[in-house]
């Protein structure tokens, strides 16, 4: 249980998370995973990550039960700077990134694979932010580099997900397949990658971040004081005893 790495191949090395049952990581496991593709992103060896999970799913977010057990803010503060360091880890990893995603992508999940420079995933892949039903806001800047700005929207104010399939059609998921294939498949995109010259394909990958035209990080930063505005209000606390519905409703 926890993060691991492994070199499966020349040049590419394998980040895992297995937090059992669903990958809803806790403080300590985003910080985990942050530390390990940094550190797999510095080895002069490795010229492409494969980011990939056990179990049922691919991430489901961060562990609710750690925030409700602490009576004060400090299980959330570190849940959003953990979360933050770990989108960031990805998206600033030195060489590129490839997102195996099987079962559910969700919360977080969405922060990671969003995040990443390439996704490959399961037939049976979900994506979506439930926050509005977990009392919680963020992520909209990730989901928003997986489909365009109106379905982002939708997607977020009803908390509903799409599939790989819909990802595939626009043009986020590079391929989708069975469940059973997804890690094989991440791995044959990745050394498709780590083919290249290892100091090209970093220059490649500082030179595309350098382009785009949002900037994650802070973008997600602004994302999160919404998050701990609706705690301290007591709006998320409402939210999540009544399910993500409204009194009454």
């Amino acid at each position: 249980m926890g993060v691991s790495t492994a070199v499966p191949d020349r040049g590419i090395a394998l980040v895992t998370v297995d937090f059992p049952p669903v990958n809803a990581l806790p403080v300590s496991g985003w910080y985990a995973l942050a530390d390990a593709l940094r550190a797999t992103g510095r080895d002069p060896a490795v010229r492409c990550v494969v980011l990939a999970a056990e179990g049922r799913g691919f991430n489901a977010g961060v562990d609710i039960k750690e925030l409700q057990r602490d009576s004060g803010h400090g299980a959330l503060l570190g849940a959003n700077r953990g979360c933050y360091e770990a989108f960031a880890a990805v998206y600033e990893c030195e060489v590129p990134v490839v997102a195996a995603v099987h079962g559910f992508c969700l919360g977080g999940g969405i922060g990671l694979a969003g995040n990443a420079d390439a996704i490959v995933a399961s037939d049976d892949a979900a994506f979506g932010l439930p926050e509005l039903d977990r009392g919680a806001l963020g992520a909209a800047t990730h989901l928003a580099r997986l489909v365009p700005q109106h379905l982002m929207r939708a997607l977020y104010y009803t908390s509903r997900t799409a599939t790989a399939a819909e990802l595939h059609a626009h043009g986020s998921v590079w391929r989708v397949v069975p469940r059973a294939e997804v890690r094989g498949a991440a791995l044959e995109l990745a050394a498709e990658i780590a083919r290249k010259d290892g100091s090209l394909i970093r220059l490649a990958k500082a030179a595309i971040n350098g382009i785009d035209p949002v900037d994650v990080r802070r973008s997600y930063r602004f994302e999160q004081g919404f998050t701990f505005e609706a705690n301290l209000s007591g709006v998320a606390d409402r939210v999540r005893d009544s399910f993500g519905k409204e009194p009454g409703a």
